[in-house]
């Protein structure tokens, strides 16, 4: 991108007069507008950055946004606000949150904490059944249904098991003094309507609001921003009609139709330039997103140069596209002497990686697969250092939740729930209510003496975790809890032994990083801490792999040369999705994979499909043919498939040749009317 502004970014980095709407195209420069309105408000306007909040959807976004604020400012900009919603959340949680009965040091529990309470209100252990209810419930926090309008609302069975469990599983939320991801946002909603001296403190504090990824805001959010921005209506959303993909999880496109709607006065910026994709891939994206109702018109350009047509591969069957693809991208990485980081390969769902990884491995080329499971995400090493949490922290409540309930000590959820009641009223942490004279008061003699066998215990291991070394204490831990003996109870026997084998791997680092570095399994907990944080963080620099990504997971992201497989019915678009409003989400989500690409975008799809033991025949998407024919070049099928594949590998070859007797050849040939930016 060139290093000014273009008049429509210009445009919307000055614009002060009222609440804006940028409708920002993909590529076409929407985090450049959002930094350099901040160093304008800051530099330009006298504003304090104390009184500027950029709002995101991802840590990795708002990092960036920072860093890139962060150089264009001269003065470093103390107290300026660049975090997520749920971020932002918890920043007015932690200060005000005693309005709402919570104490400051609430607990925040992720999906898996929440599992364990779902489960035992449902009184159900199937996983699947549990997962859908946690989404159900969500769906109505993000979109503020409360629990007796849900009960009043339900419409199947699955609904209806969820209404039930909904108001007890807030209750008991509340009983733990602990929120949820979604009470993160919905909890300071509730404040902020309940407090209105509360919303007149935050609205004078933070004074300028920029929202990125507008489009996938869900009513929840969308509440959250009107309270912020008050009557004033200073505020910048940034957003993309065409790129709204997340309406599975609760985003709501009718909040860009509702803003002219809830501000008259509202003024619209199209960025429509793009700085990434050649002439025809944008033709292509185009042709495909006029298909869809559109709430704002708009068409992307691009003076890059034309560019190569997209290809269009029709394979025999999905091990044949696998094959086929990595053939075709290692031919193209020769001919054009790229790297690996060059190359992705996006599909709808994570199951289609499965054929590409093993080609990949057997062609022993570098691949990142997105959306992987951290081995400290895994529910046994959870399991695990939510007690190695508490030996550090006793403060620490909902690893004091996981540990006690797993596995289960006798302590049951009424106890629990009267505990976290009572450490409400008198601000302390569950571990230390459970010792209190007042508490025992409150439950029978029975329901106390497992919990405070539980506490002394953790109180014995925490004496010798400072002063033992770690092999004798962890080897304690796990005989004293059965960890191996639960497992065995819980999955089958192979399951249980591969989890039985990350704990003893987790044990075996442990032992081998204490006596390494001379610490202590107290002092190692927050080393742990510490690599999960970083785990969930993107890294410094990218290795040089291909990048295999689903769709969803690629938004943001963009590639030089880019392989979108299984464009077909019934998996683009997905079979479950040929509703009309479905059908739109996932016109936009191909739309998305489309404006990943640079240089060049390779289609494929199946004559068959392998599902199980059979073989289903396909067929081609109808969004290859909305894309348009004149760019799009077919080869494969049942005519010419055979030949296809020996001219690839033929290609391959030549190509190989050619490097090896011309090392000097051009790294990538680019159309004569392409000019880098």
């Amino acid at each position: 991108m060139s290093s000014l502004p273009n008049p429509p970014q210009r445009e919307a980095i000055r614009y002060l007069d009222g609440p804006l709407l940028v409708l920002a195209g993909a590529g076409s420069g929407k985090t450049r507008v959002i930094t350099q309105k901040i160093a304008y408000l800051i530099e330009e306007c006298g504003f304090s950055p104390s009184n500027i909040a950029a709002i995101t959807f991802t840590n990795k976004a708002a990092k960036e946004m920072q860093e890139r604020v962060g150089q264009l400012l001269k003065a470093k900009p103390s107290g300026l606000t660049v975090s997520t919603f749920h971020s932002l959340g918890v920043r007015i949680l932690r200060e005000d949150a005693k309005e709402l009965g919570y104490k400051p040091r609430f607990s925040i529990f992720d999906a898996n904490d929440c599992f364990a309470i779902v489960s035992d209100l449902a009184g159900s252990t199937d996983k699947a059944t549990i997962r859908r209810l946690q989404s159900v419930i969500s769906g109505w926090k993000n979109a503020l249904i409360s629990p007796i309008d849900a009960l009043n609302g339900v419409r199947n069975e699955t609904e209806m098991l969820a209404a039930r469990a909904y108001a007890s599983y807030s209750a008991r939320l509340k009983a733990y003094q602990a929120v949820d991801f979604d009470d993160l946002i919905a909890l300071p909603v509730a404040l902020f309507e309940a407090h209105p001296a509360v919303l007149g403190k935050w609205q004078n504090r933070l004074r300028y609001l920029l929202v990125d990824e507008y489009q996938d805001t869900n009513a929840c959010q969308y509440a959250l921003l009107k309270l912020l921005a008050g009557p004033r209506a200073a505020f910048t959303a940034v957003g993309d009609d065409d790129q709204a993909i997340y309406g599975w999880r609760g985003a709501d496109i009718e909040n860009l139709r509702g803003l002219p709607r809830d501000y008259p006065n509202l003024k619209l910026i199209k960025l429509e330039q793009n700085y990434r994709s050649t002439v025809r891939i944008l033709k292509a994206a185009n042709a495909l997103i006029a298909h869809n109702e559109k709430l704002f018109d708009k068409k992307l350009w691009s003076d890059i140069g034309h560019g190569d047509p997209i290809t269009v591969t029709v394979c025999k069957d999905n091990e044949k596209e696998a094959e086929s693809v990595v053939m075709k991208l290692q031919a193209h990485r020769f001919e054009h002497r790229g790297t690996f980081a060059d190359y992705a390969v996006l599909y709808r769902g994570n199951f289609q990686a499965r054929a590409l990884e093993q080609h990949l491995r057997d062609q022993r080329v570098p691949y990142l697969l997105s959306g992987g499971q951290s081995f400290f995400d895994k529910s046994e090493i959870k399991d695990i250092t939510a007690y190695l949490r508490l030996l550090a922290n006793n403060d620490d409540d909902p690893a004091f939740i996981r540990a006690v309930t797993t596995p289960r000590r006798g302590v049951g959820g009424t106890t629990l729930e009267a505990l976290g009641a009572y450490a409400g009223q008198r601000h302390l942490s569950l571990f230390a209510a459970a010792f209190e004279e007042g508490f025992a008061h409150r439950v029978q003699a029975r329901q106390l003496a497992p919990l405070l066998e539980f506490c002394e215990f953790i109180n014995r291991l925490e004496y010798r975790a400072t002063r033992e070394p770690v092999e004798p204490v962890m080897d304690d831990l796990l005989t004293a809890i059965g960890y191996e003996a639960w497992l065995h109870d819980e999955d089958d026997k192979r399951i249980a032994l591969a989890r039985w084998e990350n704990v003893l791997e987790l044990t075996k680092w442990l032992v081998a990083k204490g006596e390494e570095d001379g610490k202590s399994l107290i002092e190692l907990t927050q080393t742990i801490a510490l690599i999960n944080l970083l785990d969930k963080q993107d890294g410094g620099g990218r290795p040089d792999a291909v990048q295999l990504s689903t769709l969803h997971a690629a938004k943001g992201l963009e590639f030089k040369h880019v392989f979108l497989i299984g464009v077909e019915e019934g998996m683009l678009p997905h079979r479950e999705s040929q509703d009309a409003d479905k059908i739109e989400e996932e016109r936009r989500l191909m739309y998305v994979g489309i404006t990943r690409a640079q240089r060049s975008l390779h289609l494929s799809y199946c004559e068959k499909r392998k599902q199980g033991r059979e073989l289903i025949p396909c067929e081609a998407s109808r969004f290859i043919a909305e894309m348009g024919k004149d760019d799009l070049r077919f080869s494969g099928g049942k005519t010419d498939s055979a030949p296809d594949k020996a001219g690839g590998a033929a290609r391959l070859s030549a190509m190989k040749a050619m490097l090896a007797g011309n090392p000097g050849a051009p790294r990538e040939k680019l159309d004569s009317a392409e000019k880098p930016i």
